[in-house]
């Protein structure tokens, strides 16, 4: 299993780097400087949305639909699977479990999120409604949350090991 976890979380972790140092800064890029939707993490309105969308070249827009959204197809499952292997490594049962259970509602977050992204993507700017928004902007605060909870239950669960293995 430790195995298993250190390779999931290298390839989540470099597939993260290539986005954040590559394709994300190339649809900002495309957009006018404006951070794309999945960077959001405390999420959007209708009025930022249509802003971005109708700033963001076809370019841009083929890019996203694209490249962007076809890496964040592997990059959930990765880092699911990452957190779920790490907190059953370091964290004792039932918490490990119920964190898993977080971590796995993230990633159908981000799963979700990425759907309405596409649908947003290929809607007409003046057509997308505050609805799709709205379920969307939630799914990015929730897999933010979802994410962060379970990287602080991993690094204090890693913590409290190697504290208790200096200790003996």
């Amino acid at each position: 299993m430790q195995r298993a976890f250190w390779i999931s979380l290298t390839c989540a972790m470099g597939l993260y780097l290539l986005m954040v140092f590559w394709s994300i800064p190339f649809v900002a890029y495309e957009a006018g400087g404006q951070v794309p939707f999945d960077m959001r993490p405390m999420g959007y309105g209708l009025d930022e949305a249509r802003s971005f969308l109708q700033a963001l070249t076809a370019e841009g827009r083929a890019f996203y639909l694209g490249t962007q959204l076809k890496l964040d197809l592997v990059y959930p499952a990765l880092l699911g699977l990452s957190l779920i292997l790490g907190l059953q490594l370091v964290i004792r049962q039932p918490w490990s479990t119920a964190f898993g259970v977080v971590a796995l509602m993230a990633t159908a977050s981000d799963y979700f999120e990425n759907f309405l992204i596409s649908v947003m993507l290929h809607t007409p700017v003046d057509e997308i409604d505050e609805a799709t928004v709205q379920v969307a902007s939630f799914l990015t605060l929730s897999k933010s949350i979802g994410h962060t909870v379970c990287f602080v239950a991993l690094l204090t669960g890693a913590m409290f090991r190697l504290g208790r293995r200096l200790l003996r």
